[in-house]
């Protein structure tokens, strides 16, 4: 499937925020590329300039393509909730997401990628499907033979933040979906009630 494949810090000086983590470049540079992007003299955006823009966000932050993306609005509208927090929920809940809140990996690219190359195993078979919606109580794992790989190594041993709504085992490598997880604990900034306006009209 088609990924935004382009210079990510261009993407995150266009958000104003490191989207895609730790990144050097973006601190020398935090103001929106182009010719005039150090000036801070810019015409204020329309509604519908914001509300677009924090769809984009999103978008870039958790690596979905537009199609996906209106699907599980579709599927965050059906369900029982608030609609732009259950579709924060969902975008938590994909398989690559988890990957990379407990840790092994440093990015969500880097989780699909140990994802799609079967390293990743839910409820001990292997998936190797990115997009793959947990389900409460489901097992994560990292795949017995792959174990020992260094790139998984290095990341669980940068890796330091905690959430409450999964569990990770350092021992076993193999972490438990507790709970669908509050907008409290989600830590992205994104303003989901703009999207929810937006795909609204």
């Amino acid at each position: 499937m088609a990924r935004y494949t382009g210079p990510k810090t261009k993407i995150a000086r266009k958000f104003g925020e490191a989207i895609y983590g730790d990144d050097k470049a973006f601190e020398k540079r935090n103001y929106p590329p182009g010719q005039h992007g150090a000036n801070k003299r810019r015409g204020k955006k329309s509604e519908y300039a914001l509300q677009l823009m924090e769809k984009q966000k999103a978008k870039y932050t958790y690596g979905i393509l537009e199609k996906q993306f209106r699907n599980m609005f579709k599927k965050a509208t059906a369900a029982r909730g608030i609609t732009g927090e259950v579709l924060l929920q969902l975008c938590e809940s994909r398989l690559d997401n988890v990957v990379y809140r407990l840790g092994l990996s440093p990015s969500r690219s880097g989780a699909r990628q140990l994802v799609s190359h079967r390293h990743i195993t839910v409820n001990g078979d292997i998936v190797n499907i990115p997009s793959y919606q947990l389900k409460v109580g489901d097992v994560i794992a990292v795949r017995e033979k792959s174990k020992s790989l260094e790139v998984i190594q290095n990341a669980l041993s940068n890796s330091s933040n905690v959430y409450e709504w999964m569990t990770w085992n350092s021992e076993t490598k193999q972490g438990t979906y507790v709970s669908i997880p509050e907008r409290v604990q989600i830590p992205e900034n994104i303003n989901e009630q703009f999207i929810v306006e937006l795909y609204s009209k």
